[in-house]
C-alpha cells in the first residue's frame, strides 16, 4: 500500500506518474484481446501474465516482451493493475487476492456467482482505495448511440444467439452472454424489476445453453431477453421500443433502423465514429487506466457488475426447463 500512496501522491501534485505496470490473468482468447489493448497505450506497459497453465501464459506474455507465469502471488508482485479473464469461476478468487495486494482490478462479467462475493470485492476495492472496474463493454456503445441519455423505452427486446463453441461451460448462458443485456437493460429502465419469469435448455451439461426471459419493471417497462449458443446461425440484435417509434439495431448486420423523432448520436454508417463505438474494448481499458491515473471512477464500476449479477441471479431462479 505506501507505494500506492505513493502514486496517488505524485498525482495530486499535477505529475505524470510513471507508466503502469499491467498483467492479464488468463491467457486464453480474450486474454489476448486485452493484452493486445495494454500493449496499444502509452499509459501502460504490459509487464505480466498469468495462468494456470505454462504453455499459455508463456505464449502470451512473449508476444509482448513481458513474463509469463503460473504464480498468481508472483504474477501480482509484477504489476500494478490487472485484467482477470479467467473462466468465471475463477473471477472472484482472483479478484479478491488482487485487491488484497493493492492492486487495481478490471475483471470480466461476471463480476463474481453471487451477491456476497461481489459485495466482498465492492467493499474491498472501497476501504482500499482502489479501482474495480468490470468488463461489460456493450455499455460504451450503447453510450456512443446516446441511448443512455433518452428517456426510459416502453419495452426492451433482446436476442443474443451464438453457435456452439465448447467455451465458457463452467456458467450458464445468463451469465455467459445474457448478463451484458441485463446491464444495458439495468442502464436504460426506470425502476426496478418486480416480476421475472425464464425458461431454460440444457443440452451440454448442467449449466443452461438457452435461456428466454420477460423482466417486468415497476415503472411498466417489459424487457424480453432470449440467449443461446446453441443455434446454427448467429443473432444479436436489440429492439427498443418508445412512445415516439421504435429503434432497432442490429449488431451482426450493422444496420439501424430509428422510426423516432430523435438522432442516433452515431451509427454505424458514421465516418469518424468515437473510440466507444469503433474500439469498447480499446476504450474500457484506457477508461480502467484514466481512473487509476486520476482517481476517478471508471465507467463500469463494481457496483454496476454487482446490479447485473443480481438481474442474472434472479433470471436463473425463476427458470424452469423448457
Amino acid at each position: 500500500m505506501a507505494g500506492q500512496w505513493f502514486y496517488v501522491a505524485l498525482r495530486d501534485k499535477g505529475l505524470r506518474i510513471m507508466t503502469i505496470r499491467a498483467g492479464v490473468a488468463g491467457a486464453g482468447v480474450f486474454g489476448g484481446y486485452h493484452a493486445n489493448k495494454y500493449a496499444e497505450t502509452d499509459t501502460a506497459r504490459l509487464c505480466a501474465v498469468y495462468d494456470a497453465f505454462e504453455k499459455p501464459a508463456v505464449g502470451l506474455a512473449a508476444k509482448h516482451g513481458a513474463e509469463g507465469t503460473t504464480d498468481f502471488d508472483a504474477f501480482l508482485d509484477k504489476v500494478d493493475a490487472l485484467t482477470i479473464t479467467a473462466p468465471a469461476s475463477y473471477h472472484f478468487d482472483l479478484a479478491h487476492k488482487a485487491l488484497l495486494a493493492g492492486k487495481h482490478v478490471l475483471v470480466e462479467k461476471p463480476i463474481a456467482l453471487n451477491l456476497s462475493d461481489a459485495d466482498r470485492l465492492v467493499a474491498l476495492a472501497t476501504e482500499r482505495g482502489l479501482i474495480l472496474q468490470v468488463g461489460h463493454q456493450e455499455r460504451y456503445v450503447f453510450q456512443a448511440f446516446g441511448l443512455l441519455a433518452r428517456s426510459a423505452p416502453l419495452e426492451v427486446h433482446s436476442r443474443r444467439l451464438n453457435k456452439f463453441s465448447g467455451r465458457a461451460m463452467d456458467v450458464s448462458v445468463v451469465f455467459d452472454l445474457m448478463i451484458h443485456d441485463l446491464d444495458l437493460l439495468n442502464q436504460v429502465a426506470d425502476g426496478e424489476a418486480t416480476n421475472v419469469t425464464a425458461t431454460a435448455r440444457f443440452e451440454h451439461g448442467d449449466q443452461s445453453d438457452q435461456t428466454q426471459t420477460r423482466i417486468v419493471f415497476s415503472s411498466g417497462l417489459t424487457a424480453t431477453l432470449a440467449a443461446s449458443r446453441l443455434e446454427v446461425e448467429p443473432v444479436r440484435d436489440m429492439r427498443l421500443v418508445y412512445d415516439d417509434g421504435e429503434i432497432h439495431i442490429d449488431f451482426l448486420k450493422r444496420e439501424v433502423t430509428n422510426t423516432t423523432g430523435t438522432p442516433l448520436q452515431t451509427d454505424f454508417s458514421a465516418d469518424n465514429p468515437p473510440q466507444a463505438f469503433k474500439d469498447p474494448l480499446a476504450f474500457g481499458t484506457q477508461s480502467f487506466l484514466r481512473a487509476i491515473e486520476e482517481g476517478g471512477h471508471p465507467v463500469v464500476d463494481g457496483k454496476a457488475g454487482r446490479a447485473a449479477l443480481d438481474l442474472a441471479l434472479r433470471v436463473e431462479a425463476a427458470a424452469s426447463v423448457a
